[in-house]
């Protein structure tokens, strides 16, 4: 019998099925373990099951001294020291495929919501502002056959492209790699160079994962080229905008508006001076906060973990090297 860590009590019936097999703790708060219990935590444990949200850098993984696999319930595992977990030979997992869909989803509403005003005019109208219908009082921009660039071309940004195009949208992307047969079947541009991509889009939708290299992606100079009515969308990892130069591009209308479902620190600080902006919508991160697809994850989660503490190769692991 192992000795499992999970840092979050959601979807019992799947953390069950750990509980059934295994020695397992649960945290049972709804924010993430304090730093100083996860470090107590890990020490003796064979498994853990963490958020994006929980940090678990070097010194996480050098206090896991038995640790055998790190299974992510999120997509995103920039919260993960990979490079020291693959140094100890501990797998690092997570689930890419479940949450594509929904994602894309909650992206494109963020477009259609900053196009259209949905939140301002909702509140408009709660205010009791709305007095007659003849005029135009919260003006918005049209999707239709606008020009949609996409930063990130995986499984998610090719989604996002799908709904372009059903919006009769003339679609390009910036990405590392060139993807040749999306290209062909959607009809995208490719383009190279990322400034003359951020000149030419009325929308950006930010999909691409972070790491060290493309952190800050969008910046002062990048705010610089974007057209004067664009709308920036980041569905993706706060860490990809410089908060600061996203502040005084939206301040100082470089840019039309901007709506997004992640922030550089999350929760955001209610002091952060985002908040203070008319021409910004800010969601809770909630990209895949469907129930389904929320205990899909999970399920995923719980499946990686129980490969790994009965000896089995796990799939879809990003460091296949510790296998070696």
């Amino acid at each position: 019998m192992a000795k499992v860590f999970i840092c979050r009590n959601w979807f019992p019936e799947e953390l069950r099925r750990v509980a059934q097999f295994h020695d397992t703790k649960i945290w049972m708060e709804e924010s993430n373990p304090p730093r100083r219990v996860l470090l107590e935590e890990v020490r003796e444990i064979d498994g853990l099951i963490c958020l994006g949200s929980d940090d678990i850098d070097a010194e996480v993984i050098r206090a896991a001294r038995r640790l055998k696999i790190i299974s992510s319930f999120s997509t995103g595992v920039n919260n993960i020291d990979v490079g020291a977990a693959t140094a100890r030979k501990i797998p690092v997992v997570h689930p890419p495929h479940v949450l594509t869909e929904t994602t894309a989803d909650l992206a494109f509403a963020l477009i259609l919501a900053a196009a259209r005003r949905i939140v301002e005019g909702e509140a408009f109208v709660r205010q009791g502002r709305w007095k007659n219908s003849s005029h135009l009082d919260l003006p918005g921009v049209d999707v239709n056959h606008a020009r949609l660039g996409i930063i990130g071309l995986g499984r998610i940004g090719a989604q996002v492209a799908k709904r372009g195009k059903a919006f009769n949208m003339q679609v390009s992307y910036y990405s590392r790699s060139r993807k040749f047969d999306l290209e062909k079947l959607l009809g995208l541009e490719y383009i190279p160079d990322l400034h003359s991509f951020l000149g030419q889009a009325d929308f950006i939708v930010i999909c691409a994962s972070l790491d060290e290299k493309n952190r800050h992606l969008i910046g002062r100079a990048e705010f610089a080229v974007m057209k004067p009515t664009a709308i920036l969308v980041n569905a993706s990892r706060g860490a990809l905008i410089d908060s600061r130069a996203f502040y005084e591009a939206l301040k100082g209308r470089k840019i039309l508006r901007a709506a997004i479902d992640v922030t550089e620190i999350e929760p955001i600080p209610p002091d952060d001076p985002l908040l203070t902006l008319a021409n910004l919508i800010i969601m809770p991160h909630i990209g895949s906060a469907v129930p389904e697809t929320r205990r899909k994850m999970m399920a995923m989660a719980v499946d990686h973990l129980l490969m790994a503490l009965e000896g089995k190769r796990v799939p879809l692991c990003l460091n296949p090297e510790v296998y070696e």
